[in-house]
């Protein structure tokens, strides 16, 4: 058996089994891929390299037992590697943590809210940080600035902690301990902010993998707005005067507009649709 055999016999398991994706892979491929390459300790974006190498029986064994942890457990493949990756950049995630894949990052990286920065954008606010990963990417892309990087759970900052470190990034970013904005002191020039949106009906209906998640990391209330309601009125006062904030609202789109029916929202362009991210300026905020 070679590593393309055992990917392939995996993945056919978990279509079979019926897990859902989500966390880093969208299709049984990707994930067995994921997950077979880990556990033999090849680079997970090297697959054509090591894809007819052979595989040892001790080898399929250790391999095919996390893919049935995989299965069995319905806990996300970043859960059971402790790594997950955002535009290239490796984190670490655990438990304590949502499994990162903000849309925000790609946004960063592509530059897709360049025209709204310049000069003035000095300092950043990372809200909902999780494992960090938002605030990472920020450091990384924007070597001049400062970044703040704030959440309710102190586990989740536990986290954090770790991908900071790990990136050696500790000069530039603090993490703060904050319920929205109570706990953040200052203004910003620009605030990222991927926060619990998921609406309680969605909830409800969430695969077990989601579910495996902090549930204060994705449960938005009713219709799913209840934190953004919150942020939005609190947001303008921690907010220089060009300063704009970059939220992420999933498919939230419908119950985001009937909330806000008069905001004035500029629709960011992501590898999954238009609907998925949106740019207010602090003018817009402040507009009746």
């Amino acid at each position: 058996m070679t590593v393309i055999d055992l990917i392939n016999q995996s993945a056919a398991q978990l279509e079979q089994a019926g897990v859902a994706f989500g966390h880093g892979t969208g299709n049984a491929f990707d994930e067995a891929a994921w997950l077979v390459l880990w556990k033999l300790g090849y680079p997970l974006d090297q697959i054509d390299e090591h894809a007819d190498k052979p595989v040892t029986p001790q080898q399929q064994a250790a391999a095919q037992a996390l893919v049935q942890e995989r299965i069995a457990s319905r806990k996300p493949a970043a859960y059971l590697t402790k790594e997950a990756w955002l535009q290239g950049v490796p984190f670490y995630v655990d438990e304590r943590a949502i499994v990162p894949r903000s849309f925000i990052a790609e946004i960063i990286a592509d530059g897709d809210i360049d025209y709204w920065l310049g000069e003035h954008t000095r300092r950043v606010l990372d809200l909902c940080t999780g494992n960090g990963s938002l605030a990472v990417i920020a450091a990384l892309c924007w070597p001049d600035v400062s970044v703040a990087a704030a959440d309710i759970s102190p586990k989740a900052l536990e986290v954090a902690r770790i991908n900071v470190d790990r990136h050696g990034l500790a000069d530039r970013i603090s993490l703060i301990h904050s319920d929205g904005l109570q706990g953040v002191l200052g203004t910003f020039d620009l605030i990222l902010c991927n926060p619990p949106y998921v609406n309680t009906q969605s909830m409800d209906q969430l695969p077990a993998e989601y579910q495996a998640e902090p549930a204060l990391a994705l449960a938005g209330g009713a219709d799913g707005m209840d934190f953004i309601r919150r942020l939005l009125a609190d947001a303008p006062a921690h907010m220089s005067e060009h300063a704009v904030l970059v939220l992420e609202i999933g498919n939230e789109r419908g119950n985001f507009e009937a909330a806000f029916p008069r905001l004035a929202a500029v629709w960011l362009e992501t590898s999954a649709r238009d609907d998925q991210v949106l740019l207010l300026t602090r003018e817009a905020l402040l507009t009746p």
